[in-house]
């Protein structure tokens, strides 16, 4: 493979005099312009353009989600599929403003933040990202402990020091080519998609409650537990860490540096991310779907922890559902800590134009997550890593706005996109969701803090 290009031109067209630098070296230097996109019909190009949606995907199916689909599920039935809708919908809005502004301005969104903030505005989003991360990871390493407790009857603690260290040998595969990465993630989220295929077969969910799930009910507004959960679902879904991620992916395509080109890669990656996004809307209903149909159908309305749902299914659905959700669990834990590195090496090259080598930032990352993770389940068990996972979502979800703002506020800048700017409706729709997402979260926050969490 061809040495990458380090420094690239602002592209005029995309507004260089709104942005305080003209240059600035890619990210994932080693996979960058590395996929060629070449000429041919919609669905070949669709295929080149492919793969960098599904690695954003995962962040919206990992395990820091099924705690609150189950309890969903469980205690509402069906009633709050349209909030998993409503989150979807957000997430194709936000990842296809990030992957517009990569393509556009050159830029990931740590890069762009790097130009246009000052130096200590730049450094504490750094820490906040890096703080978000680690959250994430965190919640992978415990998920993927519980996989393989469930699976193997591992101890928690060993497991977390198992799946701490496998990722270095996957992520071994980027020397191949982002392609191999990217085959790799498409093979893991069909994994979990077919294993809840397979969950949905048993639980045999009701077809017209379930339609009637995906319609909002004014019950969201009354009911205090309702609201609660709807907004634990809304808020954790959008991960900040894939805004970043997104918006330098997307870069390892070597599309026309032209008008035209970038037009029709940007249009390319909204289709690849809304294809990809819909994969992790299946596989968030289903569990929500699964849960309501086993867990509500029969009685059990408080399931709202992992390893609960997985000693429920076996008595009511049999003994393959039970691993299949184990086996879901554990591919879902494995392709977030993927990306979740990726990211991690994303933001701390953007951030700080700081780069050292791959195997090392991800050696950190891992540390960062395994230490507190192995120390709680030595200490406390599987209820204290449950804890754990709880805590890590609160904490990415007091993080998400601090991406999410400048996201917006850039795509909408004239003077930074030029003939690519957010059109006026697109920009009502898109700093609408930015409050709505830091409102909801907020709430949570808050309801947490006082102890008034349901």
């Amino acid at each position: 493979m061809a040495s990458p290009k380090v420094d690239r031109e602002t592209p005029p067209e995309g507004g260089e005099a709104g942005w305080r630098r003209s240059r600035v070296a890619p990210s994932l230097e080693d996979v960058y312009r590395s996929v060629e996109v070449g000429g041919g019909s919609f669905f070949r190009k669709l295929l080149a353009f492919a793969g960098p949606g599904y690695l954003v995907a995962v962040g919206y199916m990992d395990p820091g989600n099924w705690a609150t689909d189950l309890a969903g599920g469980s205690r509402f039935g069906y009633t709050l599929l349209s909030i998993v809708l409503l989150s979807n919908l957000i997430a194709v809005l936000l990842q296809g403003l990030a992957s517009k502004l990569g393509i556009v301005t050159g830029r990931d969104l740590a890069q762009a933040c790097r130009d246009h903030f000052s130096r200590p505005v730049t450094i504490g989003l750094w820490i906040l990202s890096e703080i978000a991360i680690a959250a994430c990871d965190l919640a992978e390493v415990i998920g993927s402990a519980i996989a393989l407790n469930l699976l193997f009857h591992l101890p928690v603690a060993i497991g977390v020091l198992v799946t701490g260290f496998d990722v270095l040998i996957l992520l071994s595969l980027q020397h191949r080519g982002v392609r191999v990465l990217e085959a790799l993630v498409v093979v893991l989220i069909a994994s979990v998609a077919l294993c809840f295929l397979f969950e949905l077969i048993l639980a045999r969910p009701d077809i017209g409650e379930m339609a009637r799930g995906f319609v909002p009910t004014p019950a969201l507004l009354h009911d205090r537990a309702m609201l609660y959960i709807a907004i634990g679902i809304l808020g954790a879904t959008v991960m900040p860490h894939n805004l970043y991620l997104h918006s330098s992916i997307v870069q390892t395509r070597k599309y026309k540096e032209t008008a035209a080109g970038r037009r029709e890669a940007v249009t390319f990656a909204f289709v690849d991310s809304t294809i990809a996004l819909s994969f992790a809307f299946f596989i968030n209903a289903a569990i929500l779907i699964t849960a309501a149909a086993t867990f509500h159908r029969t009685g059990h309305a408080q399931v709202a922890e992992i390893q609960d749902a997985h000693k429920l299914l076996t008595p009511l659905l049999g003994g393959g559902a039970s691993t299949a959700f184990a086996l879901a669990l554990l591919a879902s834990g494995q392709n977030s800590t993927l990306t979740g590195t990726l990211a991690g090496q994303i933001v701390m090259e953007g951030f700080l134009n700081f780069r050292i080598r791959p195997w090392m930032r991800r050696l950190i990352t891992r540390l960062i997550a395994i230490v507190p993770a192995a120390v709680v389940a030595i200490l406390y068990g599987e209820s204290g890593t449950a804890k754990l996972l709880i805590l890590s979502q609160v904490i990415l979800s007091l993080q998400l706005s601090f991406a999410v703002f400048p996201l917006v506020a850039f795509t909408s800048d004239r003077a930074k996109m030029g003939a690519f700017v957010n059109p006026a409706w697109l920009k009502v729709l898109a700093w609408s969701a930015a409050i709505v997402i830091a409102g909801l979260n907020a709430f949570l926050l808050v309801q947490i803090a006082t102890g008034r969490g349901v």
